[in-house]
C-alpha cells in the first residue's frame, strides 16, 4: 500500500511541475506600439509569436503583454500598479522612451519616470529589465545623444538588465517595415521574435538584473 502511494505522489509531480515551473516566469512586456502590434493582427506581433513558440518547445515562461501603442513613461507610470496588482509578474520588461523622445519631452522626466518604474516594479518582488531606445537623428545630435544615453544612465543607477534595441536589426531595411519607417511590418515580427528569445533567454540565465553591454 505504501508503495502504491509513493508511486502516485512521483506521478502528480510529474504531472503538476511543468505547471508550477510554467508559473515561475511570468514576464510582464511593458512597452509601447513596437510591442504592441501596431497596424498589425494580434497574433501577428512578436510578442504572441514568441509565446507560441515558448509553449511549442515547452519552456517555463508566460509573457504578459501590457504594451498600449503610444505609450510613455508618464503613462506607463500611472497604470502600472493596477498591472502589477492583477498579474504578480516576476519579471519586468520595460521597452518605453521611443513616444517620449518623439514627443521631444525632457530627457530627465523620463529619467525618472524611468527610475519609478523599475522601483515600483521591484518592490512588487519583479526582476527588471530595460530596453536601449533609439530615435530619428532629425531631433538634433545634442538631444538625440542625451536621449540615447539616458538608458545606460539608469540601468547604471538602478542596476537593471539592459537590453539592445531590438527594432535596430531590421529598421535599416525597407522591406520589414510599414509605410511610416518607424514600425516593423509583419514580415519582421518573426525576426523580432528571434531576436527577443535571445535576449530574453540571457536574462533570465545571467542570475542577475545588471548587464551593461
Amino acid at each position: 500500500m505504501n508503495a502504491l502511494i509513493l508511486r502516485s505522489f512521483f506521478v502528480l509531480v510529474l504531472v503538476t511541475k511543468p505547471f508550477m515551473v510554467w508559473a515561475d516566469n511570468q514576464i510582464l512586456i511593458l512597452g509601447d506600439s513596437l510591442s504592441a502590434a501596431y497596424g498589425l493582427k494580434q497574433h501577428q506581433g512578436w510578442v504572441q509569436l514568441l509565446q507560441d513558440t515558448y509553449e511549442e518547445q515547452k519552456k517555463p515562461i508566460k509573457l504578459i503583454n501590457a504594451s498600449i501603442s503610444g505609450e510613455t513613461t508618464g503613462g506607463a507610470l500611472r497604470r502600472l500598479d493596477a498591472i502589477l496588482a492583477e498579474h504578480n509578474p516576476t519579471h519586468v520588461l520595460i521597452e518605453l522612451g521611443g513616444n517620449d523622445g518623439l514627443r521631444g519631452f525632457p530627457v530627465t522626466k523620463m529619467q525618472e519616470n524611468l527610475s519609478a518604474l523599475i522601483t515600483k516594479s521591484r518592490a512588487a518582488g519583479a526582476d527588471v529589465a530595460m530596453m536601449k531606445i533609439r530615435i530619428p537623428p532629425n531631433y538634433g545630435p545634442r538631444y538625440t545623444q542625451m536621449f540615447e544615453q539616458s538608458f545606460e544612465h539608469v540601468a547604471q543607477q538602478d542596476n537593471a538588465y539592459l537590453m539592445e534595441f531590438f527594432v535596430e536589426k531590421v529598421a535599416t531595411d525597407g522591406m520589414l517595415m510599414q509605410n511610416d519607417n518607424i514600425h516593423p511590418n509583419a514580415d519582421a515580427q518573426p525576426v523580432l521574435r528571434d531576436i527577443m528569445k535571445e535576449e530574453i533567454s540571457n536574462w533570465l540565465a545571467s542570475g542577475k538584473e545588471a548587464s551593461l553591454n
